[in-house]
């Protein structure tokens, strides 16, 4: 299995357990319990929970066990997006369980509001007014901001400053905003423009009101199959102009779907996709299982350069079996273990029919074939999948899955019954084998002395010669 990359800012994967050697709480210094927490005046600008995740760790005020329950009690009680929380609640949290001290918390708070307030004010785009930050990954914040010679809302990307002049971030970073520049569709989130600010990087991309699929599923609530249907049904059509225009995403994911509050299904963050024919960043990624855990296709496990629309649809029927069963399609106690499975022959999937009986038999088999661990068994193209989603849709049975099952029986077929061939016809075969090599044997060894006869010959004809030279003499 190929070694693991992040998909992006957030978190990827199952996160492990408290582990056994970690410092009690007790150990370390803390507030008393009854000491408020650490929410104190509103920060003079927004900070992520992400954020304030990443700087703990980064600081060794916490080991990630330790984040990492704090991390779930948060996503019980406020289901969301990290980069989207406010990083106070994570911080009251961590205070809360003697993690931090209150005194580390509001330290913390305090100086990376004052980063991002002095981040946000060094950013002066010709064209552009920022209004408010509203979130940050791995490789960049995001701005809500105004673009003025159209009136138009939009979300503004740009580079971390710390990550400005470091090349490989910025090629992530261009070629991000390239491949959403290709893409033109109501279901895609759409980018406007790009450039550079005072030597930093940024794309400018279309402002989304709304929330994620992840966002239902972490309330613990599976859509009911008829609206799952229709959101999936929007994303493969993303897929299908996304695959046109030669790009796969490589990151489906619950996380990545947002519904607008008009109803509209938006695919965002191309952080991770990649041209088809990109040779050049093939090479550089050979080997590495890029994407993420519970949805990563079994080819990105293994690393494979020749992926294509194929590995997304599987991805797709990852958060498809997810959304309608309210569980991902395999689980563990770390990124590795879950992507074992997705190529493991000896784990099935449970059929999402089996999950929960509310699925209907034809949507379990769609999502059965987009999940095949053998990607020729898959649905092999966008269109193919929309065929089957639009007959679930009008009640009808699933036609391409149905015909590629009878085919993949059938075949499974043949091959059981070529090798429970008669055993009398299979003996007959050896005997004619073991005559024929006997007769290869025996054909080699005429060949040799017929080969040493002649020679024997010649020799004598060429004595005999000799003689005759010398006696003439």
């Amino acid at each position: 299995m190929a070694p693991m990359t992040d998909s992006g800012g957030t978190p990827s994967g199952p996160r492990p357990g408290t582990a056994s050697n970690s410092p009690t709480p007790a150990s370390r210094p803390t507030a008393p319990p009854s000491s408020p927490p650490p929410s104190g005046t509103k920060p003079p600008t927004f900070v992520s929970e992400l954020r304030a995740r990443q700087e703990v760790a980064s600081r060794g005020l916490a080991i990630k066990p330790e984040i990492d329950e704090a991390v779930q009690e948060i996503e019980r009680q406020r289901p969301g997006e990290p980069a989207k929380r406010d990083a106070r609640k994570f911080l009251e949290e961590m205070v809360r369980r003697r993690y931090l001290t209150q005194t580390q918390a509001v330290r913390l708070l305090r100086e990376l509001a004052q980063a991002a307030e002095a981040g946000a004010g060094k950013l002066d785009i010709p064209g552009y007014e920022i209004l408010a930050p509203i979130g940050q990954g791995s490789m960049g914040m995001v701005y809500k901001a105004r673009q003025t010679s159209v009136d138009r809302i939009v979300a503004l990307k740009m580079i971390r400053e710390s990550l400005a002049s470091d090349e490989n971030f910025v090629t992530r970073f261009v070629r991000e905003a390239k491949n959403a520049a290709r893409l033109a569709h109501n279901n895609i989130v759409n980018v406007y423009d790009a450039g550079v600010a005072r030597g930093r990087h940024f794309f400018v991309m279309e402002y989304v009101e709304g929330s994620t699929v992840k966002d239902q599923l972490d309330q613990g609530k599976p859509y009911e199959p008829a609206r799952a249907l229709e959101i999936v049904i929007a994303v493969a059509r993303a897929l299908k102009h996304a695959s046109e225009k030669g790009l796969i995403h490589r990151d489906i994911k619950p996380e990545n779907i947002i519904i607008t509050k008009d109803g509209v299904v938006k695919l965002a963050d191309l952080g991770l996709a990649r041209p088809v024919d990109d040779d050049s960043l093939k090479s550089a990624e050979a080997g590495l299982a890029i994407g993420t855990p519970y949805y990563i296709s079994p080819e990105q496990v293994f690393g494979r350069t020749d992926i294509d629309v194929r590995a997304d649809i599987y991805s797709l029927g990852a958060t498809f079996y997810h959304m309608v069963t309210g569980k991902v399609p395999f689980e563990g106690d770390d990124p590795v273990e879950v992507m074992k499975k997705h190529i493991s022959k000896t784990v099935d999937l449970v059929p999402p029919d089996q999950v929960n009986p509310k699925v209907p038999d034809g949507m379990a088999i769609v999502i059965e074939t987009m999940m095949a661990r053998d990607r020729a068994a898959r649905y092999q193209k966008a269109d193919d999948l929309l065929i089957d989603l639009e007959c679930l849709q009008r009640g009808e049975r699933p036609l391409i899955a149905e015909q590629r099952s009878d085919e993949l029986s059938a075949l499974a077929a043949a091959e059981a019954e070529a090798d429970a061939a008669d055993p009398d016809e299979l003996t007959q075969r050896s005997y004619a084998d073991d005559e024929s090599a006997e007769l290869i044997r025996l054909r080699s060894q005429l060949a040799l002395r017929t080969t040493l006869l002649l020679v024997i010959g010649l020799l004598f004809l060429l004595s005999f010669l000799a003689n005759i030279v010398i006696l003439a003499r």
